[in-house]
């Protein structure tokens, strides 16, 4: 046969695999990869800018790409890539990280201020963010974020950029009057010291 005819039929025939391949969509493990450049093989951040998103929860994944793709919640470049997403596919993406393990990372923090962060977290926040904050709720795992991910979103929601739910309000009201911007830091401190 002809090697010109043996090469048009091998290319006919990976396109039609490669259709029937794609034909019921992408699968939520090749969605979820997109992600990796900014949080990580399987959504454990290397980087002190973006969360950590395995081992989140279905619920807040969801949710947090909702307001990102609707201009609800501040972003660099979040509502732009969450815009590109249609809800079926977040639904799968949101699966996915699911059931990927929390991955924590070693990162230096202050000890005496982590030790303070947690008697305030126990004060001010367990009631939402339970066991330390590591629970994979509909409030997001902060226990093991790179703290300076976790200033980034306390500055957005201290300036009104990102909303506040009115329980969170309330509580960071009274630890504000009470211990100010330092009492702040030391729960960031101790999320960041959970590693």
């Amino acid at each position: 046969m002809n090697q010109k005819i043996i090469r048009n039929l091998l290319l006919a025939g990976s396109l039609v695999f490669s259709a029937n391949a794609f034909a019921d969509g992408p699968s939520a493990s090749m969605l979820s990869n997109t992600c990796a450049g900014c949080h990580g093989t399987n959504g454990s951040s290397v980087g002190p800018a973006s969360p950590t998103i395995s081992g989140m929860s279905k619920d807040y994944f969801l949710d947090s790409m909702v307001q990102y793709k609707n201009g609800e919640r501040p972003a660099t470049i979040m509502d732009r890539i969450a815009a590109g997403y249609s809800e079926e596919e977040i639904e799968l993406m949101s699966e996915w990280f699911q059931e990927r393990p929390f991955g924590r990372i070693a990162q230096v923090y202050d000890a005496k201020k982590a030790t303070k962060g947690k008697t305030l977290h126990k004060q001010y926040c367990e009631r939402c963010h339970e066991d330390g904050g590591r629970m994979a709720d509909g409030n997001g795992i902060l226990a093991g974020q790179w703290i300076p991910y976790l200033r980034y979103s306390m500055q957005n929601f201290q300036s009104g950029a990102r909303h506040m739910p009115k329980k969170m309000k309330r509580g960071m009201d009274k630890l504000v009057k009470k211990h100010g911007d330092d009492g702040i830091e030391a729960i960031v401190q101790y999320y960041g010291s959970q590693q």
